[in-house]
């Protein structure tokens, strides 16, 4: 199977292709290194900016690819400051890579979205069938995304899956709550925690995201569907706290900030759904936690 890769060189773009290789499977790799660096040798990598429209497609030489589509800027904080750029990242993007999917003629498309679509959800776990009420620019972006998705699936006939992600961590991880606290490790300063840290989220480690993604890419056969990749469980910030502090030993300071524009302050997906193809995490989100701190760290003390 021939597949192309957006945002290949990211945290988790990287990983898929990696996978894929792995696999004996024929990778293009589409990226502009601004957010990441990883470049698998045995894939082919093209350095482009998916802001702008790819016209030599008919250099590719694909024949009917899947195309997944992470080429994308996750953070959610920045997203709040800069919308214009995000905008482009996330919305200009994902327009040119159905573009291309569909001067391609590609066999499926797969979008990573994100839980933030529903914001602060009243129901927990959140089903896919609950409303879109995004918080953040970050989650409108992703609401506009799925829409495109759709429109393209009904109109030009490309069969689309969105993924709507939980939290994830570990392995190569560039962003997020570990990261921070392990960068701060790193710089002997104090971990700064946002709001009072009873905010609680869904964590799923990497491989366990690998595995839900290629479940949902070979078994789902509906021409637009989506699915949400969590966990059976969530962990507060300051739970998160109390794991890091095995790793970071004693006289470690942790300092309260304000709370963070666009950020929910509860999340637990409903993930029967994606269950029902015969796909479950392997670790809970507090073992995901220890684990991705494993990767960033070392062993706890």
């Amino acid at each position: 199977m021939e597949y192309i890769v957006t945002g290949g060189a990211g945290y988790i773009g990287g990983h898929v292709v990696d996978m894929l290789v792995s696999n004996k499977q024929d990778v293009t790799v589409i990226d502009d290194m601004s957010s990441g660096n990883h470049v698998n040798k045995k894939s082919k990598f093209i350095k482009f900016d998916l802001r702008k429209q790819f016209t030599e497609y008919k250099k590719l030489d694909l024949e009917s690819p899947i195309i997944i589509h992470l080429a994308a800027n996750p953070d959610v904080k920045e997203s709040m400051n800069n919308i214009q750029d995000h905008y482009e990242r996330d919305v200009t993007a994902t327009l040119n890579a159905l573009e291309l999917a569909r001067k391609l003629d590609a066999s499926k498309i797969i979008f990573s979205s994100t839980s933030a679509v529903y914001g602060n959800a009243v129901q927990m776990p959140t089903p896919e069938s609950y409303p879109s009420n995004p918080i953040s620019n970050y989650g409108m972006f992703k609401v506009l995304g799925e829409g495109m998705l759709e429109y393209y699936s009904e109109n030009y006939g490309i069969k689309s899956v969105a993924l709507r992600f939980a939290n994830i961590t570990g392995g190569r991880v560039s962003h997020g709550i570990m990261y921070n606290f392990a960068h701060l490790l790193k710089k002997n300063a104090p971990i700064e925690i946002w709001g009072d840290g009873k905010q609680s989220k869904s964590y799923i480690y990497i491989s366990d995201l690998l595995n839900a993604m290629m479940i949902a890419t070979n078994k789902s056969k509906k021409t637009f569907d989506v699915f949400n990749i969590g966990n059976v469980d969530s962990c507060s910030v300051l739970e998160i706290v109390e794991i890091f502090m095995k790793y970071a030993g004693p006289g470690i300071k942790a300092n309260h900030i304000g709370s963070q524009a666009g950020d929910v302050r509860t999340m637990l997906l409903d993930i029967s759904k994606i269950s029902s193809l015969g796909w479950k995490p392997t670790c809970n989100s507090r073992q995901a936690v220890s684990k991705s701190f494993d990767d960033l760290i070392g062993k706890a003390k």
